[in-house]
């Protein structure tokens, strides 16, 4: 039996990109379907996180002009993570394997077929990983190792070079369906769900219109979700430096009385203040650290929901379709 496909792609103010990624992802799709890679009734999902432009009136057109595009519009934007989410939820139960990819033609297209080749091997869940990163600026790809290797450190599993380029099979779309975070970091909780996985590499390409979503300040707020919501570490080296800092204390002290017993003029205030200055910096940077994790712990019990859908343009399979050729929306 030819696997349905969904590609799934969150949408925030794409209009400049959106046509030229219409064009060549449904291009693509349909010689899937020739090559028998997938079946005529797969489709490629917009997801529009409440969209300031005209985001939303071309997804509604793509969806009346061909059976093979749907949208799905978010009542308010909720964050690329969560129009993912809302995304690969939908769709779960209506597809046998999705893809997830962005809407600016950074992720090569080209290897769909390795992903759903890969995905007919036996793979639930396949990742994206990029090769080389020669189209970013020598700061982004320096920060983006150590993001890297400092989430090893931390122990939380990532998989290096890779975002949300990826393939879930419908086991993998239950298993992810099971998490209930209200704080999301996708890249972890993948990795978390298990079955067989495989690699697909590409080379990245540069954005093919419009504004990059992700601008530094993101960037970082991505990075300290991953971090806090996978790794309890931080607390850990908050409690090991606590240890250090009241042993090195101590021997400042010690080396203050004795400099003062030789009369030594201004060491001791010297230690003494320094001392002080040293604490007091330390303590609101632990602070900080555990306000990250109380933070958090309130928004979970909380339990808000992660997005609400405000409308879904959406096409029957051909079984079980009717006379009518628009897509029915479901609000």
């Amino acid at each position: 039996m030819i696997p349905v496909l969904y590609i799934v792609i969150p949408c925030y103010n794409e209009q400049e990109v959106l046509p030229e990624t219409s064009g060549r992802i449904l291009k693509k799709l349909r010689g899937m379907m020739e090559a028998g890679l997938c079946s005529g009734d797969s489709r490629i999902l917009f997801v529009d996180d409440g969209s300031r432009d005209n985001t939303w009136e071309m997804i509604s057109g793509y969806a009346a002009g061909d059976e093979h595009f749907e949208g799905l519009k978010l009542a308010h934007n909720r964050g690329h993570q969560n129009a993912l989410l809302c995304g690969l939820m939908t769709v779960n139960g209506h597809c046998d394997a999705v893809i997830s990819m962005d809407a600016d033609l950074q992720d090569d297209i080209e290897v769909l077929d390795q992903f759903m080749e890969k995905y007919l091997e036996g793979c639930e869940v396949v990742y994206g990983v990029r090769k080389a990163r020669t189209t970013d600026t020598a700061f982004k790809r320096g920060t983006a190792q150590a993001y890297y290797k400092f989430m090893e450190i931390l122990g939380t599993k990532v998989i290096y070079n890779h975002a949300d380029y990826r393939l879930l099979g419908s086991r993998a779309l239950d298993a992810l369906s099971e998490y209930r975070e209200v704080n999301l970091f996708l890249r972890g909780l993948v990795t978390d769900i298990g079955y067989k996985t495989d690699v697909v590499y590409y080379d990245r390409a540069e954005r093919f219109a419009g504004e990059s979503k992700y601008p530094l300040k993101k960037m970082l707020a991505l990075a300290i979700q991953g971090i806090t919501s996978f790794s309890t570490k931080p607390l850990d080296m908050i409690f090991t430096m606590g240890c250090w800092i009241t042993v090195l204390s101590v021997l400042v002290l010690i080396y203050a009385l004795v400099a003062a017993l030789a009369s030594l003029p201004g060491v001791f205030y010297a230690c003494l203040f320094g001392g002080m200055f040293l604490c007091c910096g330390l303590i609101l940077l632990s602070m900080g650290v555990l306000s990250c994790y109380v933070g958090k712990i309130y928004a979970e019990t909380k339990a808000r929901p992660r997005y609400r859908v405000e409308e879904w343009l959406r096409h029957e399979p051909d079984e079980k379709k009717g006379s009518a050729a628009d897509p029915v929306s479901e609000k």
